[in-house]
């Protein structure tokens, strides 16, 4: 071997023994590290739970407002926002470490809005208090400060507005302004056409615990994301094989809800619209639906008419099924979810007619054609109590 090889062989010798000792070095460090770490987090723990008196102190879960400091939990709140709540109360001082208690012991998604109370004389800086801490507020509120809301299914826009007026949780201007303007990024909103009540339809009907303090533009969402959790991707693909679009297939299932009383009756309904929205014969194509025209006039004077008149029929607007074929413009109502499923998928039948029986039980006549309904309709007077 020259001498030149010698030398590089000792260059790649010593670069070896440098990177090994390299290696050593950073493991070594990392060791370090980790029992530094592990020695200052046991002594953390050993310090908080010295907090407490070095013994398990027992802290009562249901505590007397007259014993105990109130924390409001807004609906809505992040285990984060929690920490952030009871650390201002002066309740915590370790805010990251109820964090971190609270995903470890899975507490996270459990918590409840509302007004719950805690022990003014317990220190809740200790592993028992903290975990005393996540049973309280996991539990059932004591003084909930949220607000229970019943939507019927049925309800149009302007009831819907009104109820939530009464429960003086909304200003009714602005809670108009915010859902005809605001943009809510849901897909069966696209495409709606400018109407009087954008959302119409879409506020979905159910009972819900409101924030008082959440604003009108979170209620609103909140009902828009459960019409979104009802509205499933299946019925996305059902509408286009019906070549129907979001909006009409809610339309008509808005009729469907105000014309329907007994539920067995809700596919044969939807049967004898889709007849005639694909029939060739225009005045077949004008649906007749009553519940339109109550529509329209609970626009008008704020309240349905118990029965309608002949001028009623002729009130030249375009949610008037009697004078204008096709759907109307937009829904009548906020539908339930078995009235969207009866608008899907519609019972198959040559029914074109219907008329209400008048016997006092909700339930209809079915004819297919216009003499059967003729008779059907002088049956029911008969009939009618």
């Amino acid at each position: 071997m020259t001498k030149k090889n010698k030398a590089k062989g000792g260059t790649k010798s010593r670069r070896k023994k440098r990177n090994i000792f390299f290696r050593l070095f950073v493991f070594l460090f990392i060791v370090a590290v980790t029992l530094v770490s592990s020695y200052y987090s046991y002594k953390f723990v050993l310090d908080i739970h010295d907090e407490a008196g070095g013994k398990e102190t027992e802290a009562q879960e249901t505590v007397s407002p007259e014993d105990g400091i109130q924390v409001e939990i807004p609906m809505g709140s992040s285990t984060a926002d929690i920490a952030d709540i009871l650390h201002k109360k002066g309740i915590i001082k370790y805010p990251k470490v109820f964090r971190i208690l609270s995903r470890i012991n899975g507490y996270d998604g459990n918590y409840k809005s509302g007004i719950h109370f805690v022990k003014k004389d317990f220190n809740y800086n200790s592993l028992k208090g903290y975990d005393a801490l996540m049973k309280i507020i996991s539990s059932k509120p004591q003084g909930d400060s949220s607000i229970t809301v019943t939507i019927p299914e049925g309800y149009n826009f302007k009831q819907i507005l009104n109820t939530l007026t009464e429960k003086k949780l909304v200003d009714a201007e602005k809670f108009q302004r915010i859902a005809n303007n605001e943009k809510f990024g849901y897909e069966f909103l696209k495409g709606i056409p400018s109407r009087e009540f954008r959302l119409e339809g879409y506020l979905f009907p159910e009972t819900y615990a409101f924030d008082p303090k959440g604003g009108e533009k979170e209620i609103i969402n909140k009902m828009l994301a459960q019409f979104d959790k009802i509205f499933i991707p299946e019925y996305y693909k059902r509408a286009k094989e019906l070549n129907m679009s979001v909006d009409q297939v809610i339309t008509l299932a808005s009729i469907i809800e105000r014309e329907v009383k007994v539920p067995e009756e809700r596919e044969i309904v939807s049967g004898v619209y889709h007849n005639r929205l694909r029939s060739k014969d225009k005045a077949l194509r004008k649906l007749q639906a009553d519940a339109t025209v109550q529509y329209i006039i609970f626009k008008r004077e704020g309240k349905f008419k118990e029965a309608l008149s002949l001028e009623d029929l002729k009130i030249d607007d375009p949610y008037n099924t009697y004078i204008y074929e096709g759907l109307p413009p937009g829904p009548i109502c906020s539908p339930g979810k078995e009235s969207i499923i009866a608008a899907l998928y519609p019972e198959t039948h040559d029914y074109l007619y219907y008329v209400l029986k008048e016997d006092g039980t909700g339930t209809h006549y079915f004819s297919k054609t216009y003499e059967e309904h003729i008779n059907a309709k002088n049956k029911a007077q008969k009939n009618k109590k």
